[in-house]
């Protein structure tokens, strides 16, 4: 597990950032790029830039390998579906990459650029999604995003044990405000 150096910078000054649009309070999701991707680094490298261009702001990130139980306590919900024991052996066949990504209302924002699970769908109704340019099939469709508050929370929690969500937003919604902010630098 490698975790990226972290940053003070201000959100106007860097030339390829956009300024970000304050409409809605600040928020925090996970974002996973899956085994599939991660294997790659030129697809992680375009990944990143697409999360950097949408004006997400990279909060922590970090390369891990999952063993076996790590997928199956993740995936805990799904089991006894039928799709659960190819889920889990994928998510644990090799390198991902994981983010904590925050920007007013982050969730909905992160799940439309990732476009539907089911890759065929991405491809046809949303060919620029990441998943419709990247995912091979329903299970390995490049990420993963928490689909709701609650998930985002529960999800960082198990991917970063060491982050504390509350005490992060206490302290960096100000610095949101006025566009400064200590993130990660990928």
């Amino acid at each position: 597990m490698s975790v990226v150096k972290k940053f003070r910078t201000n959100l106007w000054s860097g030339p390829e950032m956009l300024p970000i649009t304050r409409r809605g309070a600040m928020q925090l999701t996970l974002a996973v790029i899956k085994p599939d991707a991660a294997a790659h680094p030129l697809v992680v490298e375009a990944l990143q830039q697409k999360i950097l261009e949408n004006n997400f702001i990279i909060v922590m990130s970090k390369r891990l390998v999952w063993r076996r139980q790590d997928s199956e306590k993740f995936y805990s919900e799904h089991a006894g579906r039928f799709f659960y024991q190819r889920l889990v052996e994928f998510m644990s066949s090799g390198p991902m990459r994981a983010y904590i990504l925050a920007r007013e209302d982050a969730i909905s924002h992160w799940r439309m650029l990732m476009g539907p699970t089911k890759v065929f769908r991405a491809q046809y109704s949303s060919p620029s999604s990441i998943r419709g340019q990247y995912g091979l099939t329903d299970t390995r469709n490049t990420t993963h995003g928490s689909d709701s508050a609650d998930s985002a929370r529960r999800e960082i929690s198990f991917f970063f044990p060491e982050f504390n969500a509350e005490e992060w937003m206490q302290r960096e919604e100000p610095r949101f405000r006025k566009r400064c902010m200590d993130y990660d630098q990928p």
